[in-house]
């Protein structure tokens, strides 16, 4: 049946057999290729459940598995139903689906810290710095809002990591770019528990805490003041401060 199908879909990607050992891995492999390659893009269909099965020559049940695979990442999103909204489709992946698989794969891969720590820092001198150039005040008061929860007295532990965490995330935001922002989200989320756990460790907490709050402040300061390069600087003296005031962090598996 498979050779008297045509190699394209309605002109568009091409489909070829795939080995049948982890069939649905393979499929998927084969739609992130089409991917790559331009052939599908956002909104274009799939072929139908058989036909892309008898194309990639493999069991419907492995197409089945792939697309459910997909649509759990983002990827696909299916519409039952008849009529031209049915079927397959491919998805523009939300950002909260790329945060969540970034902070996921920081978390799980046990990098090692200072590399963790060089990468916020590139990262955030960068949201910084293009916070001071583009944010405005409603972007602004984003960022003051988390700091005035860190400033109030008696906070705990677990609220000042959730406003700390809360204030470098607004500060992304604020720089406009997407995927910077995304990036930053997910490997600051990534370290909240480890931070908490050094936090709850520290017999000096109210010392540190004061110091946080310190360059946090000075942060938002330049950053009010459009002064893109202090920012940054102090952004990055920031991280590698916190760094080495949690010890903790830095322990076997902190």
């Amino acid at each position: 049946m498979s050779e008297n199908l045509p190699e394209t879909w309605q002109g568009g990607p091409s489909w070829r057999p795939v080995a049948r050992s982890r069939a649905h891995e393979l499929v998927i492999e084969a739609i992130e290729d089409q991917i790559m390659v331009g052939a599908l893009k956002v909104g274009d269909p799939l072929p139908p459940e058989r036909d892309l099965a008898s194309r990639l020559q493999v069991s419907r049940a492995g197409v089945r598995e792939a697309i459910r695979v997909l649509e759990g990442q983002g990827v696909l999103r299916s519409n039952v139903g008849a009529g031209a909204d049915a079927g397959t489709f491919i998805a523009a992946m939300p950002s909260e689906a790329l945060t969540r698989f970034l902070r996921l794969h920081v978390a799980l891969s046990n990098f090692r810290l200072d590399d963790v720590v060089d990468a916020r820092v590139m990262l955030e001198r960068s949201s910084a710095s293009l916070a001071a150039a583009n944010s405005d005040q409603r972007a602004r008061e984003a960022i003051r809002g988390p700091l005035e929860q860190m400033d109030v007295e008696g906070i705990s532990r677990e609220e000042f990591n959730d406003a700390d965490t809360a204030f470098h995330v607004a500060i992304a935001e604020a720089g406009g770019n997407q995927l910077v922002a995304d990036m930053t989200i997910a490997i600051r989320a990534s370290l909240r528990a480890p931070i908490l756990e050094a936090f709850r460790q520290l017999e000096d907490w109210s010392q540190v805490s004061a110091m946080l709050r310190e360059q946090h402040h000075g942060i938002i300061e330049a950053i009010a003041a459009g002064d893109g390069e202090r920012a940054a600087r102090l952004t990055e003296e920031h991280i590698r401060a916190a760094s080495a005031a949690l010890p903790a962090l830095r322990s076997p598996g902190g």
